[in-house]
């Protein structure tokens, strides 16, 4: 499974993706992103990406539109909770990259966080 960056466990996983291209762990973490907003919904993902990235709502806002996500585009639920649609999650990648220094240990750790939600798809 090593080619796969796939391990049987969170740390052997955080080792193998710390081995992977960025172009590599962009599309996991854009994919994941999909896949958990299909199964348990986009809400989920912003709170898992903004947990695992340190970012408070503002700084999220900045991520989602440095990203290419369009800033109309942001909104909230009627609860309040911040909301982006499901198919503009990818924006997160690039702008996470392009905000902040560390991105890529940033993702990593989105990554590594969802560990069971891999192991499940």
């Amino acid at each position: 499974m090593a080619t796969t960056g796939l391990s049987a466990d969170p740390s052997e996983y955080r080792g193998r993706l710390a081995d992977q291209t960025d172009e590599q762990i962009d599309a996991w973490t854009a994919e994941l992103m999909r896949d958990v907003a299909i199964r348990r919904g986009v809400l989920q993902v912003i709170e898992d990406f903004r947990r695992a990235a340190g970012l408070d709502e503002r700084q999220f806002e900045r991520v989602f539109a440095t990203g290419g996500g369009p800033p109309a585009m942001l909104g909230r639920d009627d609860r309040g909770r911040l909301m982006v649609p499901a198919i503009t999650l990818y924006a997160l990648v690039p702008g996470i990259r392009g905000q902040v220094s560390d991105g890529r240990d940033r993702l990593i750790e989105y990554l590594v966080a969802n560990f069971h939600e891999l192991v499940y798809v």
